[in-house]
């Protein structure tokens, strides 16, 4: 399969979202950190699927789509409390000032995790651009 630098730049972006919870005391701030980190891990199993680069797996592809589907429907819970001030959160203010765009956004990402077909590499690589770009859309507007 081609490479594709677009897959590998979104999954770059979601990995380097996710920070450590270790160090943090904020329950909301922790839980979006791992929403995060399990929505890169997905897109980085499912990517090497749909790039050729790791054997195509069923039940992992599976897998992946429901952690990144539960991942995906906390995020508005996750989010509703702002919580304390994370010095190490990339989130931007505009994120509970903004919240009907951010909510839309969370719905978006959703709904293309939705659509997403796992049952071969070659589908799960015609719906990664619509995830991607779920992704990106909300990372521009609300990540700093």
């Amino acid at each position: 399969m081609k490479f594709s630098l677009k897959v590998v730049l979104i999954t770059a972006a979601l990995a380097a979202t996710a920070v450590y919870a270790a160090d943090r005391t904020d329950p909301n701030a922790i839980a979006r950190s791992e929403a995060m980190r399990a929505i890169g891990g997905a897109m980085k199993t499912l990517g090497g699927m749909a790039e050729g680069k790791v054997d195509f797996d069923a039940a992992a592809a599976g897998a992946a789509k429901d952690a990144m589907m539960a991942a995906a429907t906390s995020i508005p819970t996750n989010f509703m409390t702002q919580g304390e001030t994370d010095p190490e959160s990339k989130a931007k203010p505009e994120i509970w000032t903004s919240w009907d765009d951010f909510a839309a956004d969370a719905a978006t990402m959703a709904a293309a995790v939705t659509a997403l077909d796992v049952t071969s590499a070659e589908s799960i690589g015609a719906g990664m651009g619509a995830l991607g770009g779920a992704c990106k859309d909300c990372h521009t507007e609300f990540r700093m």
